[in-house]
């Protein structure tokens, strides 16, 4: 006769009265405990948790573009590539899960949309963190952290320092050159804009994707990164757009047309815009 358990000497341990359980090193209990809905409506919570899970996923994007960024100037160029795969696949995890959101109906939103009060995933620190790394930048959009002093230095110092893009940059001219004379200076604290010294460059790249193969692969995982990233913007304007249609947001912005505004952003532009030229 089976047994339905193995209660041997390699069963699993069921006695954690001493030491460290499965939920007490994810602290389960802090993060399940996490969830308050303002209201009562049903929808409230898969609200709230599609967005705090959207917010652990763009702490791991973070810190993966925080080592990358590491890995590239130190020219460890392996490191880096592995990191830049896993931030794609972290957005294409996000993009999965407006499909989740996109079951809430305009009359389940509106439920406990007022309860939400004046906050806003416009006011989430770590996705502007986000486009402040990758090289998006426009220091007016730190105005709605001001309040919080440690997010706000937090924000001015990554103003401070060359973006991923910024050392992308410098990568590719140090490498095709072989000197900084030409180097163009980092955008710091504003949005990348193309220009004509960068777009040459991966051009020859392009030209001749042998010889300049690390290069080559270095510029297609960017595009493969902000490819996916245009699909969560795109979807979260669709999601929106089906959920509110064109009321204003909560946070104050202009709703859908703000939304399709930032569709419109760039952010290895020279990578874009070279293609045409091949």
């Amino acid at each position: 006769m089976s047994k339905a358990h193995d209660d041997g000497e390699d069963s699993a341990n069921t006695n954690f009265q001493d030491i460290m359980s499965y939920g007490d090193y994810l602290t389960l209990n802090s993060i399940l405990l996490s969830q308050n809905p303002k209201s009562n409506a049903h929808d409230e919570m898969l609200f709230i948790i599609q967005h705090q899970t959207s917010e652990l996923w763009m702490k791991l994007i973070l810190h993966e573009m925080h080592a990358a960024r590491q890995a590239l100037k130190c020219g460890d160029l392996p490191k880096m590539f592995k990191m830049l795969a896993r931030v794609t696949r972290i957005f294409e995890q996000l993009n999965n899960q407006w499909d989740v959101l996109r079951t809430m109906t305009p009359a389940d939103y509106t439920a406990f949309r007022n309860d939400l009060g004046q906050s806003s995933g416009f006011q989430s620190y770590q996705y502007r963190m986000i486009e402040f790394v990758l090289g998006n930048r426009n220091p007016n959009m730190m105005a709605p952290h001001s309040h919080v002093p440690a997010v706000y230095k937090m924000l001015s110092d990554e103003l401070a320092r060359p973006s991923f893009y910024d050392e992308v940059v410098r990568y590719l001219f140090i490498t095709l050159d072989k000197h900084e004379a030409n180097l163009p200076m980092p955008q710091l604290t504003t949005p990348h804009t193309s220009l004509p010294e960068i777009q040459e460059r991966w051009k020859i790249v392009y030209k001749d994707i042998h010889k300049h193969w690390t290069l080559y692969e270095l510029a297609e995982k960017l595009i493969d990164l902000e490819d996916y990233f245009r699909r969560w913007r795109f979807n979260h304007v669709t999601t929106v757009e089906r959920v509110i249609g064109f009321k204003r947001g909560t946070g104050g912005t202009a709703g859908i047309s703000y939304l399709r505004r930032m569709l419109e952003v760039e952010l290895f532009p020279e990578l874009w815009h070279v293609r045409g030229e091949l």
